[in-house]
């Protein structure tokens, strides 16, 4: 059997098929290919935002970190994030399975000279590097902004509350980072003043979650 690429190219069109948050009534729909290209195109700004500040970013690494970050929900499905994030040990055996049906593809579907980058290429790329950081930032950004979304149309599933407090969480993670800062002194702010039902309960709760991680709440 000839090996080639095919079903690799092909596996792409599957991700548009894949939505976000299963199981739940949405307003509007985020496949994870979708979600793919926004993390891509708002590490992209942080990078630069970072760039800007004098660090040196691997623009090479950062972009195939964003583009293949979610490529394992290919087999795995999106698992809804206050589920994937319940404890540390489920995180990690999500990881473990992501990783090993990863290689079981790689090793099946791409051709033996490329497998050593595919494998690299396709694992977690959220590390302690400066790209790694930023592209767990830029994936929580998106996740917010989903969620804000369905809080704004009035959605009134109280999980994407639950997830907007997860990605904030996380973001705040990262407070240090120059881009991080950035965000919420420019374009957090601009996101809240936008008008919705339930404007000044979430500001309240963005700037308690803010002021409790040490930062300083202006929004």
């Amino acid at each position: 059997m000839i090996v080639g690429i095919h079903h690799y190219f092909k596996s792409l069109s599957d991700l548009e098929k894949i939505y976000r948050c299963p199981g739940k009534f949405k307003f509007q729909e985020h496949s994870v290919a979708s979600h793919s290209f926004k993390v891509t195109k708002i590490a992209q700004f942080l990078g630069t935002v970072e760039e800007q500040a004098g660090e040196q970013i691997d623009w090479r690494l950062l972009y195939e970190k964003a583009l293949n970050h979610d490529y394992a929900e290919l087999f795995t499905g999106d698992i809804k994030t206050p589920v994937k994030y319940a404890s540390k040990e489920l995180k990690r055996l999500f990881n473990e399975v992501e990783e090993e049906m990863t290689k079981k593809f790689v090793e099946k579907e791409i051709p033996t000279e490329f497998q050593h980058i595919y494998l690299e290429r396709l694992k977690e790329g959220k590390d302690e590097t400066l790209e790694g950081r930023i592209l767990s930032v830029a994936d929580k950004i998106d996740l917010l902004y989903e969620s804000f979304g369905e809080i704004q149309k009035e959605n009134p599933e109280e999980l994407f509350l639950e997830i907007y407090e997860e990605a904030l969480s996380t973001i705040l993670r990262f407070k240090d980072m120059t881009c991080v800062k950035y965000f919420f002194e420019y374009i957090l702010p601009d996101m809240l003043q936008e008008r919705f039902i339930e404007q000044s309960e979430l500001t309240a709760i963005t700037e308690k979650m803010i002021m409790e991680s040490g930062g300083n709440a202006s929004l």
